[in-house]
């Protein structure tokens, strides 16, 4: 956008309103949102965390709640303000808002609002959700984590097991505030040639098949005429006048437990193979008795177990935290298209195994204290066997 959104804002003072159904829209007032998820630790006190926040010392910037908003979390995020960003897009750097929400669960949400120049055409906003959707972000996403590890240091003290972990979760929302020429109505928006190829970050000269526009076109929602919600995996499209943020941070709070499912599905990997690898060491019985091996062993996976059942309770009542029928419906749609009831069935397929595996682990126990105690008994036998021989003599 930059310059060339400067130009674009230039002639649209002079664009005639597009037609219905079919014409390109004109943004008139809008804004892409850039987010990118990291999981810093295993939970956080947000009442501390915001105390940290609230110190005169402190180097982050408390975001002020809002105050018209159906969303009814039982633990809202922390929102803070980061401060003004540049963002590397097509057209060079932009300027963006920094902002950050920090989820009880360990979850750091980074997020960069970039303003959409009025009169900037939708198709002209291509080569940019090519860049952010379909494109290497390299350097947008060591720029989010280096964000997130400053909140993560300056929350420190709030923080459960803090860990850096690799992963991240992606997304962005093109949020449109208006349109040029009036309300618009959500059909002609919806009808508009760029939208199937904005969400997946399609700017070549090829035209989709009609089947991919319709799987993209077939995951949208609108509660009024004149606003429109249309999710894809990686993008979503939001006509919304009214000026609140609902839609984009229902988002938000979807793609938090994707990379939620997505960290607990990494460290059951790894807590299996550890499982087998200790297992497969084996030893003596002796040793196992004596360091209580596996008794270490069941406390941490026993633990853990615990810990995923509260994760998945968590994800299967988000739901409730919904203020009205559409919302809720809407995050449906989100959950589905995020393809979370499958990262879920993972999850718990690894947890049943988990389990299996801690259960044998003290099945192993017992059996090495069975041996033990086993070997004992026949200590004691020879031991009076040899006794009496002795006595005889």
């Amino acid at each position: 956008m930059a310059q060339a959104a400067a130009a674009s804002s230039a002639q649209g003072a002079s664009r005639p309103a597009p037609p219905a159904g079919g014409g390109i829209p004109i943004v008139a007032e809008g804004r892409i949102l850039v987010y990118r998820l990291f999981d810093v630790a295993d939970a956080v006190d947000l009442h501390r965390a915001e105390a940290l926040a609230a110190l005169p010392s402190a180097r982050l910037a408390m975001e002020g709640a809002q105050s018209a908003t159906a969303l009814e979390f039982p633990r809202p995020p922390l929102q803070l303000a980061l401060g003004g960003r540049e963002v590397d897009l097509p057209g060079g750097p932009h300027h963006a808002e920094g902002s950050a929400h920090v989820y009880d669960y360990g979850v750091v949400s980074v997020r960069y609002a970039i303003d959409i120049a009025p009169g900037t055409p939708l198709d002209a906003l291509l080569p940019v959700a090519e860049r952010l959707v379909a494109g290497p972000s390299t350097a947008l996403d060591l720029s989010a984590r280096r964000d997130a590890e400053e909140v993560a240091r300056a929350l420190g003290p709030a923080l459960e097991r803090p860990h850096a972990w690799e992963g991240l979760e992606t997304y962005q929302v093109f949020l449109l505030r208006r349109l040029e020429g009036g309300a618009a109505r959500a059909a002609d928006l919806l009808a508009a040639p760029p939208v199937a190829p904005l969400l997946l970050g399609e700017a070549g000269a090829i035209p989709l098949s009609p089947e991919e526009r319709e799987d993209v076109l077939s995951h949208h929602f609108s509660y009024l005429e004149t606003d429109l919600a249309v999710i894809h995996w990686n993008c979503a499209l939001v006509l919304e006048p009214s000026g609140v943020d609902d839609v984009p941070d229902l988002l938000e709070f979807a793609t938090a437990h994707l990379l939620e499912l997505r960290y607990y599905d990494a460290l059951l990997d790894r807590e299996l193979h550890r499982l087998y690898d200790e297992l497969e060491a084996g030893g003596s019985p002796l040793t196992h008795v004596l360091t209580r091996k596996y008794r270490k062993l069941q406390r941490g996976t026993a633990a853990l177990l615990v810990e995923l059942s509260e994760m998945i309770e968590r994800l299967e009542n988000a739901v409730k935290i919904v203020g009205d029928f559409y919302l809720a419906r809407l995050y449906q749609g989100a959950v589905r298209r995020f393809r979370l009831p499958a990262w879920q069935e993972t999850v718990l397929r690894k947890q049943k195994l988990l389990a299996e595996v801690n259960g044998l682990t003290g099945d192993a126990a017992d059996t090495s204290r069975a041996e033990l105690l086993e070997l004992a008994i026949i200590g004691l036998i020879v031991f009076e066997i040899l006794a009496a021989f002795i006595n005889r003599k």
